[in-house]
């Protein structure tokens, strides 16, 4: 009888009958804060292209080296499992890390002379990014527990919730984005709605971790009983816990991650991620130099790829999640070679035959990318939440989220050095679509790879 009333709740009933409703409210929180980050993050692309003059190679140089803090989360991690503020882990470690993201960005928009330094627009966004690689430890590690507690049947709805509420804000903002660091000496537009980090983080993770420590009040009145039950006694094994110390931790973080389970899907992940070099940021420059195509039209295909992450979000957990792994990853990596090629078509000026317009290609070519690049994402997060054991979730999933954010950021480095064997620069562009068709066989390589993935993984259990 439980369970056929746990089938008629809607969706949001069956979330917050899971989770609890203040959990829900802090995961949407701060993965809208982190969508938040595009807004301000395209403003970095014109500052760096228009005012500071800089190649695409140097920017995206750049770039990749200010979001190095992502790809050394294991020691945030760390420190939130083992070395707790007053006797709390995790609320402490989200003021710290919503202070760290707050103030460089009040520093860059008070000071024109530090944002058109390339020495110190660099370090303050690398702290930047620290903050916020910061906060996403904390909250994954939230999440990894709470997804364990509740079921793996819940992985797939929590990560759409998360994905959608980053979509959300970029929608709202990013059409308008472009314009930040133009006003931002007049106005500090961007740097009053970052300002929201540091209460709502402080807030909302205090109304998650009361929800945990309170799970059987508000699993009481939950329909499922006996998820209820396995809930409580969960949740007080993790709590009974004595701190992990960092020689201990360290130690189980190795051997957890040297076991096959484990090692092999994630070198599957890293290498999926180095071997394909980024040229995005070259891109950038190609459609606004050379199609000249507007800041606001840039936003509105931005709008629309946020769109596509949400539908392709929606497409996975309803008609893939059952499918098995490797043929999702293959779906995905063909898909993304698919819209590779629709960048050389670009490139190439081959559409301009049929009486296709650039902006149709940019458009279709931004929407297409995010939604089947949800087809990778979405399994590597579900695996890793679910692969997390208790007492270093936090270490562990940041591990995780660290093998694929360094994979990317040495894919970026090696599309810089792409970039600049190719003689690629604001005026000159003739090489970019042999680059293009590198970076398509690229991304075609680790499906000959994909024996590292367990035969029978899904993309809902591992």
């Amino acid at each position: 009888m439980a369970a056929a009333q746990h089938h008629q709740l809607w969706w949001p009933g069956r979330m917050a009958a899971a989770f609890g409703p203040s959990f829900l409210c802090l995961v949407c929180l701060i993965y809208f804060i982190q969508g938040f980050r595009s807004f301000v993050w395209t403003a970095v692309s014109y500052q760096m292209k228009d005012v500071m003059k800089l190649s695409p190679s140097t920017s995206q140089f750049l770039v990749s080296l200010a979001y190095f803090p992502w790809s050394i989360k294991p020691i945030y991690g760390i420190l939130s499992d083992c070395v707790p503020i007053k006797q709390r882990k995790r609320i402490p470690y989200l003021i710290i890390s919503s202070c760290l993201s707050l103030l460089p960005w009040l520093i860059l928009g008070l000071s024109q002379a530090l944002r058109s330094s390339a020495n110190m627009l660099t370090a303050l966004l690398i702290v930047q990014n620290l903050g916020s690689a910061m906060a996403d430890v904390v909250i994954d590690a939230m999440v990894a527990e709470a997804v364990r507690s509740a079921g793996p049947e819940f992985a797939g709805d929590l990560q759409s919730l998360s994905w959608s509420s980053m979509a959300v804000v970029s929608c709202m903002f990013v059409e308008d984005s472009p314009k930040g660091f133009h006003n931002a000496s007049d106005e500090h537009k961007y740097v009053d709605n970052q300002s929201s980090v540091t209460v709502f983080s402080g807030k909302g993770s205090s109304e998650g971790t009361r929800r945990r420590k309170g799970t059987s009040k508000s699993n009481n009145r939950s329909p499922q009983a006996k998820r209820t039950e396995s809930n409580e006694k969960h949740n007080g094994s993790i709590n009974s816990l004595p701190c992990l110390s960092l020689r201990s931790a360290f130690f189980s973080l190795c051997t957890a991650f040297k076991q096959p389970n484990i090692l092999r899907p994630m070198a599957w992940f890293f290498f999926s991620n180095v071997t394909i070099p980024n040229i995005s940021t070259v891109m950038f420059y190609y459609q606004t130099e050379d199609l000249n195509l507007e800041a606001s039209f840039l936003g509105t295909a931005r709008v629309i790829g946020w769109f596509s992450l949400m539908l392709g979000t929606y497409t996975y957990n309803r008609y893939f999640k059952q499918k098995k792994l490797r043929n999702i990853l293959v779906f995905a990596h063909v898909g993304l070679a698919v819209i590779t090629l629709l960048d050389i078509v670009l490139v190439s000026r081959l559409h301009v035959q049929y009486g296709i317009a650039d902006k149709y290609m940019v458009l279709w070519g931004s929407a297409l990318a995010d939604a089947i690049n949800q087809f990778k994402m979405m399994p590597f997060l579900i695996l890793s939440g679910q692969l997390c054991p208790p007492g270093i979730e936090g270490t562990l999933f940041a591990l995780f989220m660290s093998i694929n954010n360094l994979g990317s950021t040495l894919g970026s480095f090696l599309g810089a050095a792409m970039a600049s064997a190719l003689n690629l620069s604001t005026a000159q562009f003739d090489n970019l679509a042999l680059g293009l068709g590198v970076q398509m066989i690229c991304t075609l390589l680790p499906i000959g790879f994909l024996s590292l993935i367990p035969k029978e993984v899904t993309g809902l259990t591992s």
